[in-house]
């Protein structure tokens, strides 16, 4: 008899390798080991409480360094070892008087806050800067004494730096290579939703919201990738082989992105026309093997070793092809001619991203030769985004206009009621109240909403497991090791698993004080529960009254450049069947203005359905207007696919198509601006050119079905048809859905 052997999934296994080989495990050791060693090397030589204000600098110093080009990187974390000294000083000076020091607070919170307008890096800065003074409020000092202090933070916040460069300069590929990982995990994943559409009992509108929140993840990654790649000298100016593999796999991942938004068809006449043969799940089977095969690649990506490749994907490929022929060659008649043409073309998609695939698994071995040949095919420059730190924008965001206004008013309230109520309870600990409203007040309500609750419950479970650990274990030194695997635990899940990284510190921060302060870590543990419950109800009601900003008087700016940027799109790609070629500069960078604004859509719809129900207006109406924008951008993308056939096909009727659906889609911006909008008296309405361009695609099936009749199985119109029918039928697909979305923005 065999013995039991546990089986863990495929999916369980795939994130374990994942996360092992993550910068987030590698982000949490390099943590660990830049905050835990000051304070053992201090300790040594009888000065730990030296070296735990050390460790507290290079917590601080810690919080900018994320993934992103190096030079941004250094630059914050010499922002935070300054604002953080000087914060220090600023804080010990003040201590001494609670009314100096709720002022100081106050006006700290509003103007670290509004720093965040420059970005999500200005506004870790912020943070650090904050966590140094709400970490000293308790503690007045001399003048002596506060210099020392600041020498430390000066001294800990430059040991983290150092050695984070340190780090950088040994594996300088290593963080772009596991954000390109990322990139390809979460293409992927896009591809597995896309199968769901596939499946016999697809519920369309679980697979479009799932299908919207992934891409949303996409392009998080791919923009993260294009900032780390195209802003790094070394890299942009492809001076090594591995350089510029890295850039080839971005781009290549890019276009097999999107070549998957190609595939997208009318999957309800896919259903209705094949479901009794049974062939689709064939189809969802076959685009779970290309996910797979990505997962191997983004894998490898990550880990630095090659990824393996076998024949299952071409043989499952092979497979499916036979019976997709078998099926057409017994049940193709007139009727059903649109349906196999389109089941062609999703085999051809299929192939094609195969073929992609195929030469990712070879990008894996960094072999020099692949380099060789590489040419930059882009401006890179033109692809990322410039941010300078300008008094302009931060004076002109002084206003309650702003969301980065109403969030510093918000938090600078909150964090002095936080003060305020820390005193009048004279908590020893006072400052974890404030540092709880700190980290959970974010600009968007649904953040903080999300990590109010897990604040307060990571920490009461936190404080659990703590407890048991305590109970159960009393050697000092098992208790260090553990500490030290919850701290890793806790900055490795930091940024992407919150409520598991507050699980993980609670019991962390309680084996610090047990060791530190064997008598009082009873107290700790009541009062870090009670400071965190009390930071989260001035959290709550802030969130909810304190000037909130709530998403559905902002999404209609998303809305409107999703639309202007869709127009762009379609004028574009289109206007290669009117002989308007464009570098291959301008078209990729047009797509990626459409694939933004549409995750940026995506996103603030998101948060509003995580907000109070009576704030979600219009959800129901929102929620088609962003399905529609998807199926635009979509069916745009797969014009695209044909540019390569485009001069066979410029004709006139495409070209009065392109003109009547732009000016449709300028209307709609128009009436989402509130603006008054003419009509054209001279432009063909595009119901009447779609007409024409249907005429010409029935004619071409009509002498189809009577070649097919006669038994002629190849003839020149079954290439026309094969070729002329899909680009019409995108242009059918568009046409469609921008007088859906015309219909849509005037229920608003």
């Amino acid at each position: 008899m065999k013995p039991w052997i546990l089986q863990l999934p495929d999916s369980y296994i795939r994130e374990y390798k994942s996360f092992i080989y993550s910068h987030y495990l590698s982000e949490g050791v390099r943590i660990t080991i830049g905050v835990v060693l000051p304070a053992v090397i201090l300790s040594y030589f009888n000065m730990l409480e030296m070296g735990i204000v050390a460790s507290l600098g290079a917590i601080c110093v810690s919080i900018p360094d994320t993934p992103g080009p190096i030079h941004h990187r250094k630059n914050s974390m010499i922002a935070v070892i300054l604002l953080a000294t000087a914060s220090a000083f600023i804080t010990g000076l003040l201590a001494s008087s609670s009314v100096l020091i709720g002022i100081w607070i106050t006006l700290a919170c509003f103007v670290f806050s509004m720093i965040g307008v420059f970005g999500a890096r200005t506004m870790a800065i912020g943070t650090a800067a904050l966590l140094v003074i709400v970490l000293n409020i308790d503690e007045p000092r001399t003048l002596s004494e506060t210099g020392i202090h600041a020498l430390l933070i000066f001294a800990g916040g430059t040991w983290y730096a150092l050695l984070s460069l340190i780090l950088y300069s040994i594996r300088p590929y290593k963080l772009s290579q596991q954000a390109l990982g990322d990139c390809i995990l979460s293409t992927a994943d896009y591809l597995r939703v896309k199968a769901s559409f596939y499946d016999a009992n697809v519920n369309y509108e679980n697979s479009y919201k799932r299908l919207l929140e992934q891409q949303i993840h996409v392009h998080e990654s791919q923009n993260l990738v294009r900032e780390m790649l195209f802003k790094t000298r070394n890299i942009v100016k492809e001076s090594t082989p591995t350089g510029r593999i890295l850039v080839m796999t971005f781009l290549d991942v890019v276009d097999l992105f999107e070549r998957a938004m190609t595939s997208h068809q009318d999957y309800n006449a896919l259903h209705k026309d094949f479901d009794q043969f049974k062939i689709l799940p064939h189809f969802q089977s076959l685009i779970l093997q290309l996910a797979d095969e990505l997962d191997r690649i983004g894998i490898a990506m990550k880990s630095g070793f090659p990824s393996t490749q076998t024949d299952l994907l071409q043989k499952k490929i092979e497979k499916v092809e036979k019976m997709f022929f078998e099926l057409r060659d017994k049940h193709r008649d007139g009727t059903n001619v649109e349906g196999f043409i389109s089941l062609r073309h999703i085999l051809d998609s299929i192939d094609d991203i195969a073929g992609r695939i195929y030469t990712l698994h070879q990008y894996t071995t960094y072999d020099h030769n692949l380099s060789k040949e590489f040419k930059a095919p882009v401006d890179y420059d033109k692809f990322i985004s410039h941010q300078s730190i300008d008094a302009k924008l931060l004076l002109s965001n002084l206003t309650f206009r702003s969301n980065s206004f109403r969030h510093a008013i918000r938090i600078s309230i909150a964090a002095l009621t936080g003060y305020l109520v820390a005193q009048s309870l004279s908590f020893k600990h006072s400052y974890w109240i404030l540092l709880t409203i700190i980290v959970i007040l974010k600009p968007a309500f649904s953040l903080t909403q999300k990590r109010n609750y897990e604040r307060l419950g990571g920490t009461v479970a936190g404080a659990v497991i703590g407890l048991l650990i305590l109970y159960f274990i009393r050697d000092r030194i098992t208790l260090f090791v553990i500490m030290i695997l919850l701290m890793i635990g806790t900055y490795s899940f930091m940024r992407f698993r919150y409520l598991l990284s507050v699980i993980l510190m609670t019991p962390y921060i309680l084996l610090l004080f047990h060791l530190l302060y064997y008598s009082d870590f009873q107290s700790v543990i009541y009062e870090r529960v009670i400071d965190t419950a009390i930071g989260f109800v001035i959290a709550f009601i802030a969130n909810h009254f304190l000037v909130p900003a709530w998403e559905h008087t902002q999404i209609r700016t998303y809305m409107i450049q999703a639309i202007r940027d869709n127009k762009v799109y379609f004028n574009e790609i289109a206007g290669i069947f009117a002989g308007n070629v464009k570098s291959i500069t301008e078209f990729k960078l047009v797509r990626k203005k459409a694939f933004v604004s549409l995750a940026n859509l995506s996103d603030a719809f998101n948060r509003m359905l995580s907000e109070p129900s009576n704030q979600q207006k219009n959800a129901k109406q929102l929620h088609q207007f962003v399905v529609m924008n998807h199926m635009l951008t979509s069916h745009v993308a797969t014009i695209s696919y044909y540019r390569d056939i485009a001069p066979k096909y410029q004709k006139p009727v495409l070209g009065k198509l392109r003109d009547s659906i732009t000016r449709q889609l300028q209307q709609i911006e128009e009436i989402l601006e509130e603006r008054e909008y003419s009509e054209e008296q001279d432009m063909v309405s595009t119901d009447e050119t779609l007409k024409e361009l249907n005429k010409e695609i029935q004619e071409l099936k009509e002498i189809r079905a009577r070649e097919l009749e006669e038994g002629t199985t190849d003839s020149t119109v079954r290439k026309t048809l094969s070729e002329y029918k899909p680009i019409a039928d995108q242009f059918n697909f568009i046409a469609r859905t921008v007088s859906e979305l015309q219909k849509n923005v005037s229920q608003f």
